[in-house]
């Protein structure tokens, strides 16, 4: 099993997905940059560690967070099915729950359909 920690981070207006905190050396950091609001900083450190691991759920879904948050909606959606097309990986989350990479990905789209909805 895949383990890393999750935790809701709430973004007024809408609520987004959980941004994920992975055991690497740059993921703890750019899940605590997300937490304080400092998307900037956290986009350059999982870029980083994309340019690594591109393949790895935890990155995008926290990248897809920082777009999300910073309002570029369709990049957002784009990584959030990357990780849909990627086999499911199983995490362990904050509360103690294991949730699915994909579960995670696909409230990630509803919380930005809903954006979306709410904007019209």
């Amino acid at each position: 099993m895949h383990k890393i920690l999750a935790s809701i981070v709430l973004a007024a207006p809408l609520a987004m997905p959980p941004a994920v905190q992975a055991q690497s050396a740059e993921q703890p950091n750019a899940h605590l940059a997300i937490a304080a609001g400092d998307y900037d900083l956290a986009e350059r450190k999982l870029l980083a560690e994309q340019r690594i691991f591109p393949a790895r759920p935890e990155v995008m879904l926290n990248l897809a967070a920082v777009y999300a948050r910073t309002g570029r909606v369709a990049e957002a959606r784009a990584l959030y099915h990357r990780v849909l097309a990627l086999k499911p990986v199983a995490m362990d989350v904050a509360d103690g729950q294991v949730t699915a990479s994909h579960a995670v990905a696909q409230r990630g789209i509803r919380l930005l359909d809903a954006g979306q909805m709410a904007g019209r």
